[in-house]
């Protein structure tokens, strides 16, 4: 089968011929019908950031497609199904995964990371938290629900706790971010998003934003926003993962506010501990989604809460999948998906 196979930074991605995985008896073969290109993925092309399986190793981890093949032990998925792939695959067996809390399993394993993922013609799985799509979700655009969607759907959900009323400021607009704002105003929020691109301001705006705010335009960001809601907003919602836009979010929130961090990074942040305290503020993670709250997301997709033909802005073969990450450094793109 063809694949983009990383060699590591030096020698990059090569459009190789590799043998069809095989299956165990838990396992899936899914023929992948589309991947969607994730700025993680660039982390590990351009920036350094080591997979867990070293190279050579095939990445991709937003994946939708066909079960070719089921082994002897799965029942609840045939051949032949629509099927979509999350992000991350948990052990089900340890205290946090017991605990509902799947996201954060202790035994995790990453498509594309700790092994090969799919950007490829075929791609191999454990079937445990495989979902099914109904026939009226387009199967390619699904691809995105495995990270760019569910990601910000749980942020949004379970660790902001977004309710019918919040004032929600989102820093950063690309293709997690957009989607935050997405699923922000469905669930009946005031949302306002603040970036330094006004391609993605204007983006932002069409999936639901009431305000926008040029970061580069702006003294303080914090200022605006407390002009805004005479005080602040309920929550923050940063998707950048750079220490000063958070501490900025921070400073966006009203007393007795809520920080909800989902931008990664490894330098440390600046934040008064006694705000925390004398305003009784919260800061909170959030990592990926667990697989139960795929189920409803994946409804409110169905039910066309949630647009995935508008967020998928870029197409690209295989051969051309170089093009998807230099869209996503020039800021063209919101989502750009890869069909093999």
């Amino acid at each position: 089968m063809k694949a983009a196979v990383f060699h590591g930074t030096e020698k990059g991605m090569l459009i190789e011929d590799i043998p069809v995985p095989d299956i165990g008896e838990n396992d899936i073969l899914v023929k992948v019908a589309a991947c969607g290109a994730c700025h993680t993925d660039l982390h590990y092309i351009e920036h350094g950031i080591p997979t867990f399986k070293a190279p050579p190793i095939v990445l991709g981890h937003e994946a939708s497609g066909v079960i070719e093949k089921a082994g002897a032990n799965v029942s609840h998925l045939a051949e032949g199904q629509r099927v979509l792939i999350p992000a991350v695959l948990t052990c089900g067996r340890c205290s946090y995964c017991r605990a509902g809390r799947e996201n954060i399993c202790s035994d995790m394993k990453m498509l594309g990371n700790h092994f090969d993922g799919a950007y490829a013609e075929y791609v191999a799985v454990d079937a445990k938290d495989v979902l099914p799509l109904a026939d009226c979700i387009p199967l390619e655009e699904a691809s995105i629900i495995a990270d760019a969607l569910s990601t910000p759907f749980h942020a949004v959900k379970n660790r902001a706790k977004v309710r019918p009323g919040d004032t929600v400021v989102i820093y950063g607009c690309g293709g997690v971010g957009i989607n935050a704002v997405q699923i922000a105003a469905a669930c009946g929020a005031t949302v306002i998003a603040v970036d330094m691109n006004d391609e993605k301001l204007k983006w932002a705006k069409e999936f639901g934003a009431t305000h926008t705010i040029n970061a580069g335009d702006v003294e303080r960001v914090s200022k605006e926003v407390k002009k805004m809601t005479g005080g602040g907003a309920d929550i923050a919602i940063e998707v950048i993962g750079n220490p000063r836009t958070i501490e900025e979010a921070f400073e966006c929130c009203r007393i007795g506010g809520r920080l909800c961090v989902v931008g990664y990074t490894h330098e440390k942040i600046n934040i008064v501990a006694g705000k925390i305290m004398f305003k009784e503020m919260e800061i909170t993670g959030s990592l990926g989604c667990p697989p139960g709250e795929y189920v409803p997301l994946i409804k409110m997709v169905e039910n066309g809460q949630i647009d995935l033909q508008k967020i998928v802005t870029h197409r690209f073969a295989l051969d051309d999948i170089q093009g998807a990450f230099d869209v996503m450094k020039e800021g063209k793109s919101l989502r750009s998906i890869v069909i093999p």
